[in-house]
């Protein structure tokens, strides 16, 4: 009898530890989790991205039941709670110290080894994606590789002969092409869903500038990457769309970004979701949430170039655009596989991606051409007609030859007379508070704008352009001994601002196109001086 009532008794006690104890999932994710949503919505960090960033102690569904089995404790403090179970393994040496006796080239010199990391260990529980070679980072908030802020970096690293380090960028993104079928926005598991604009076709040829081989070396990678923007079920009708594609009227394929989740960002999970309660039904807001994440796979996240009506944040759409950059950047890379596929000596191929090419070009002149502006422009396929946005992507068919002589003599107008600022090219004519308008200036699309004017002859307007940009650089590294990720083009006495995090200094792709501006520069003063 004894025995019994023991038995009994361990039953009841269990029945009540059971009570308590929550059920959870044992393959739930962080992002899924309840501790997660109120981590987010409670601001126990400033910045979003600071917790999904965190490394958790132990697994995510054993924390989640603790947190759910703690949570209702009336001394429960949420903010200690996360210390205690996870780790921050931010690397500190991204607080970079000022040496105001060294000139802004030395400084960037020195950076290379500061944002350089890897090869990466796999640590348990991490959001990172390891990789497997050296990299740089591009600094700040950002201590993880990203997709198009690195073709700038590797132009930067070129310019500084680290060709190896340059080329180790390279390889990490084939392995993540190999490894995943496509390279994500960066190298964080928040990602998966959504890559970047396309620039793995564009960073080889860097690398083959002085080796044609790396043409044929990257084929193979180059080739998953365009299926991975080409995939679609079936479109056969004007303006149907599937992920990445949209079929045209009259035949053919352009391309809008797309991302394939439907949820608040992680890393930007309750600006997200604040946004989205202007929203009345849950498939409007699904909607507003892959339109943000589709627009952050664009790189511009934030821009009033996604809006669809004026002035309205939560009107962004982007998956109804079809943007000038994303079909330059695919243009180039059917061109470049047309490249590669003739070194390898296969007809077919060569045939097959320089039609493809031609086609996407012609569609570009047709689609995305305002001949009332006299400048290259987005294109809303939903309502058939062009965005009523003009910024600095519409200098993208410069860079890839695809604009004729009279468009590229339009588009250098424009860019002279209206996009040029005190401090260099403005992102666009826009002052909406978003980073990714006026008056900000960034550092790619000073790039591809001087690039693209000096592939037409457009020399002067070019240097013009660089001046004024580093200029600037060099006005804010000696008041601040920094670089930044972005400038206020516009009124040179003010940092940039704008974006749902401020401004981080550090920084790659600022730090790259510096040092390209400058050895351009001084390759123009040479042969002038000849």
């Amino acid at each position: 009898m004894k025995r019994y009532l023991l038995s009994v008794l361990f039953l009841f006690l269990l029945s009540i530890a059971c009570k308590h104890t929550p059920a959870v999932d044992k393959n739930l994710s962080l992002y899924e989790s309840q501790l997660f949503k109120d981590v987010q919505l409670q601001a126990v960090f400033k910045d979003s991205k600071t917790f999904v960033d965190l490394v958790p102690m132990a697994s995510i569904a054993e924390l989640e039941a603790k947190y759910l089995e703690q949570k209702e404790q009336p001394d429960f403090d949420l903010e200690a709670f996360v210390s205690e179970h996870f780790e921050d393994r931010s690397m500190r040496s991204l607080a970079i110290s000022t040496d105001t006796t060294k000139t802004m080239y030395e400084h960037i010199g020195d950076m290379w080894e500061k944002l350089a990391r890897g090869p990466d260990t796999l640590v348990p529980y991490s959001s990172r994606i390891p990789l497997p070679h050296r990299y740089v980072v591009p600094g700040g908030r950002f201590q993880e590789i990203y997709y198009w802020d690195s073709y700038f970096t590797i132009e930067g690293l070129l310019a500084a002969n680290k060709k190896r380090l340059a080329k180790s960028m390279v390889d990490n993104f084939a392995f993540l092409i190999d490894s995943l079928g496509f390279i994500p926005n960066g190298t964080r598991d928040y990602f998966l869903t959504r890559s970047q604009p396309p620039f793995f076709s564009v960073m080889v040829s860097a690398l083959a500038r002085e080796d044609k081989n790396m043409l044929l070396y990257y084929l193979p990678e180059m080739a998953k990457e365009y299926e991975f923007f080409m995939a679609h079920d079936s479109i056969d009708r004007p303006y149907g769309a599937d992920q990445h594609v949209v079929q045209m009227i009259g035949g053919g394929l352009l391309n809008r970004y797309w991302d394939k989740g439907d949820s608040p960002r992680p890393e930007a999970y309750k600006e997200d979701v604040h946004l989205a309660s202007e929203k009345a039904t849950e498939e409007e807001k699904k909607q507003l949430y892959r339109d943000l994440r589709s627009a952050a796979e664009s790189g511009w996240d934030f821009s009033s170039r996604w809006y669809l009506e004026e002035g309205d944040f939560a009107s962004t759409g982007t998956t109804s655009i079809i943007p000038v950059d994303l079909n330059c950047l695919l243009f180039h890379l059917e061109w470049q596989l047309s490249k590669a596929s003739r070194m390898k000596g296969d007809k077919a191929a060569v045939a097959h991606f320089r039609g493809l090419a031609n086609q996407r070009k012609n569609l570009i002149r047709q689609y995305l051409w305002n001949e009332e502006v006299g400048y290259f422009m987005d294109f809303n396929f939903k309502k058939a007609e062009h965005t009523p946005h003009m910024t600095l992507a519409g200098a993208f068919p410069l860079f890839f030859g695809i604009a004729n002589r009279d468009q590229a003599e339009k588009i250098k107008d424009v860019l002279m007379e209206q996009f040029l600022k005190e401090g260099g090219l403005v992102t666009t004519l826009n002052h909406s508070g978003q980073q990714w308008d006026a008056p900000n200036g960034w550092a790619p699309l000073q790039w591809m704008a001087v690039n693209g004017l000096l592939a037409y002859g457009y020399k002067e307007e070019a240097k013009e352009i660089m001046q004024r940009w580093l200029a600037l650089n060099e006005k804010v590294f000696e008041n601040t001994g920094k670089m930044m990720e972005k400038y206020n083009v516009e009124d040179l006495s003010l940092l940039s601002g704008g974006g749902e995090y401020e401004t981080q200094d550090g920084f790659g792709w600022t730090n790259g196109v510096a040092l390209g501006f400058k050895k351009i520069l001084d390759e123009i003063e040479a042969s002038e001086t000849e």
